[in-house]
């Protein structure tokens, strides 16, 4: 399930970078040739960058990729790296789960509510803000599978 969801999310990542390349070539070329970018362009490209960004950073995290400063990590011994680690991935399930998934809802319902607009496009905000809530869910369920499964994880030898 996991290489799915995997090959899902590269996927739909890769099509929005791929539509915000072709976006910012559009916006570049209508403002050099006819004087003038096309309004809508400038704001596609900062819509497709907030959401390459926030589910990028779940599929990063999904992947083991993710930035991370291990000064501790490699000073502790396997049992202590271990625990270290169940730690951390607790913490950003919390994280994950009360910032982005219910926090990202609470904005979503706020705006939706609000009727927001984005100004070119007319698209609902709540559309734009709904990665949000969906990369929360996704981080969750990374941190889960690498907990349910610590024969994954990496333990750095003594």
């Amino acid at each position: 399930m996991k290489k799915k969801i995997d090959k899902i999310l590269g996927n739909f990542l890769a099509a929005l970078m791929a539509i915000m390349t072709l976006d910012v070539l559009w916006g570049v070329l209508t403002r050099y040739i006819m004087g003038s970018q096309a309004s809508w362009s400038e704001e596609l490209a900062r819509f497709l960058l907030i959401w390459i960004g926030i589910l990028g950073a779940a599929y990063a995290s999904g992947q083991k990729m993710h930035l991370a400063i291990e000064l501790l990590k490699p000073k502790l011994k396997p049992d202590g790296q271990r625990r270290l680690t169940l730690f951390i991935n607790v913490m950003v399930i919390l994280f994950a789960l009360c910032v982005m998934v219910i926090g990202g809802f609470r904005l979503i319902y706020i705006t939706q509510t609000l009727g927001q607009l984005s100004p070119a496009l007319r698209l609902p905000m709540a559309l734009i803000y709904a990665v949000v809530p969906i990369s929360g869910i996704l981080v969750i369920y990374y941190k889960v599978l690498e907990l349910s499964s610590p024969e994954e994880s990496e333990i750095v030898a003594e």
